[in-house]
């Protein structure tokens, strides 16, 4: 009797938590409507997210198309200050403009310096004023000169010059190539094509390039001078020679300054340049002159 009983509480009870089991799982398992409302949602959520990633990537896009176009400008503005750099270097130390300014400009500049020497000599001194002077006739063609007053003033006794040191007419004859007729700087080292102050270190210019290299030193002659390729330059000039009769064959002091100078016996000056590293340049000059006493013709 007592096992009956048991037997039938035990099936009893096994039925209620089957029921009860069976209740919450029905309970868990949403409707079709239900199911149908939760994949819409999803749909909504999934086609939201491809809006977003479509516009980052539209986003990127863009901006990697600004990228790109910055990089373009950057490389452009090197490109023209690279340019700017070769004319301005090129105006300094040879006068020659280009054609920059277009015809019928005429510019006007200059320089001057004031030395002061300490020590022994305890002495100031304004070296030079340097004015220049030039006019663009057409694209190709243009003059170019540059008048000089040393120590300021000049006279019976006193120190100072008035010199004339550069005036030529230029003709380009192509994009690369010129040539000048006149007194012009004889290229030779690095100096005398541009002796202004920032081209060497201390007060005066050193001894080497004052005596063994005479600058300043000019002529009168024909040059032709341009680019061979985007790193080597060229110029060779035909010009009136040195004349040392007198001087102890002195280089400096054989310079006739293109004032009534003897020209018995011609000079020829070529030179070769390297700059194909920004802010090196290396070059080698060539002059020959049979005789620079002038005494013989040649």
């Amino acid at each position: 009797m007592t096992k009956t009983i048991l037997k039938t509480t035990a099936s009893t009870l096994a039925l209620t938590l089957s029921f009860f089991a069976s209740g919450a799982v029905a309970q868990e398992m949403p409707s079709k409507e239900e199911m149908w409302q939760m994949i819409l949602k999803q749909q909504q959520q999934i086609k939201k997210l491809e809006e977003i990633v479509g516009v980052t990537t539209q986003k990127v896009a863009a901006t990697e198309k600004k990228v790109t176009a910055t990089a373009l400008q950057v490389a452009e503005t090197e490109k023209n200050l690279e340019a700017t750099g070769e004319a301005l270097d090129q105006v300094i130390s040879t006068g020659r403009s280009g054609g920059s300014g277009g015809p019928g400009t005429t510019t006007v500049g200059g320089y001057g310096e004031l030395h002061y020497n300490g020590g022994q000599k305890d002495e100031i001194d304004f070296h030079r004023f340097v004015l220049f002077f030039g006019h663009e006739f057409t694209d190709k063609l243009r003059f170019y000169s540059e008048f000089e007053l040393e120590h300021s003033v000049a006279g019976e006794g006193k120190e100072g010059e008035v010199e004339l040191e550069q005036a030529f007419i230029e003709l380009d004859l192509n994009d690369n190539n010129q040539l000048g007729f006149g007194v012009q700087l004889i290229p030779v080292g690095i100096l005398n094509p541009t002796h202004e102050p920032p081209t060497f270190y201390g007060v005066e210019r050193n001894n080497v390039e004052r005596n063994i290299i005479p600058t300043t030193w000019w002529a009168a002659g024909v040059r032709t001078s341009g680019n061979l390729t985007e790193s080597f330059s060229y110029d060779v000039f035909f010009h009136s020679g040195l004349d040392t009769t007198g001087s102890n064959y002195r280089i400096r002091s054989g310079r006739q300054k293109v004032s009534e100078a003897t020209w018995k016996n011609s000079a020829v000056t070529a030179r070769l340049s390297w700059h194909g590293i920004p802010g090196v340049e290396v070059g080698a000059t060539f002059q020959f002159q049979d005789d620079i006493t002038q005494s013989s013709a040649a």
